[in-house]
């Protein structure tokens, strides 16, 4: 059960500043082989046509974890776990393809991934106020190995760290945006980052029990579009503690939001898919 008093102050925020689903690491450094288990995601159509990306991470070899804004609406899922390039993942040779299928005779990003996958999101997921269960997982077609997995945190960890706690942001977002008047100028090459940003406020009125918000530090980089889903580590680990969920203004310069993963609803839903803390 989600804190009403915490719901309320969520939705009057919104309503106010208007949270926007979180796209990339700002201000980051580029991850390499740091965290190889974090792979980007397109969600497709039932026709194939790619819809939107984000970023996730491998929980088991055939278990991806994302945000529940990732997954809703989608069909189908294709993932990529390189760490890209400084020209980025590049689109597959022609795409998009003419008529009515863009991926058409098209391989590599972002028609074809490593592996394929099926969405599936929160039960109680609500795209009208999507912060709130922001949660959910990818099937994966065959297993994939990647040298480690992200593990879960035990129930209401997340209470225990704190403000101030290191927390290490991954996903291949956005490095920065602009306003629409230089909407040319965002930089979206589609490489894995990592930030180490910290935890500014948790168990509060703004954040409820079901997220926290992280701090926006140039000197400790921050999250974007794109990085929707991507993990928030706890400190060096490989813990999830919450999955990138929104932010509060279009330039990523404002306030930034994890969806927490330590709640009871939340473990007993990832159990039924053999994840446990």
């Amino acid at each position: 059960m989600r804190k009403l008093l915490a719901l309320s102050a969520v939705l009057v925020g919104a309503l106010a500043i208007g949270l926007v689903p979180a796209a990339a690491i700002t201000n980051g450094t580029p991850d390499g082989e740091g965290h190889p288990y974090v792979g980007l995601m397109v969600a497709k159509n039932a026709d194939g046509r790619p819809l939107w990306r984000c970023s996730g991470t491998l929980m088991a070899p055939t278990v991806f974890m994302v945000a529940g804004h990732c997954t809703d609406g989608a069909a189908s899922i294709e993932i990529w776990f390189s760490s890209g390039s400084p020209n980025g993942i590049p689109l597959g040779a022609g795409y998009p393809a003419a008529g009515p299928n863009p991926c058409a005779g098209i391989s590599g990003y972002p028609c074809t991934g490593d592996v394929s996958g099926t969405p599936h999101t929160h039960p109680q997921y609500n795209p009208n106020a999507f912060f709130l269960y922001d949660l959910g997982v990818v099937t994966l077609d065959d297993d994939v190995d990647r040298g480690g997995f992200g593990a879960l945190p035990s129930q209401g960890e997340l209470s225990t760290l704190g403000k101030h706690t290191k927390l290490t942001a991954v996903g291949y977002g956005l490095q920065r945006s602009f306003p629409d008047a230089a909407a040319f100028k965002d930089e979206a090459v589609r490489i894995r980052m990592v930030a180490t940003p910290r935890i500014k406020s948790i168990d509060n009125n703004f954040v409820g029990d079901f997220a926290f918000e992280t701090s926006f530090d140039a000197s400790r980089g921050g999250t974007c579009f794109g990085d929707s889903g991507g993990p928030n580590f706890i400190g060096d680990s490989n813990v999830v503690g919450g999955v990138t969920s929104f932010g509060t203004t279009d330039t990523c310069k404002g306030h930034n939001g994890a969806y927490r993963v330590d709640q009871p609803d939340d473990l007993t839903w990832l159990a039924t898919f053999g994840l446990t803390p």
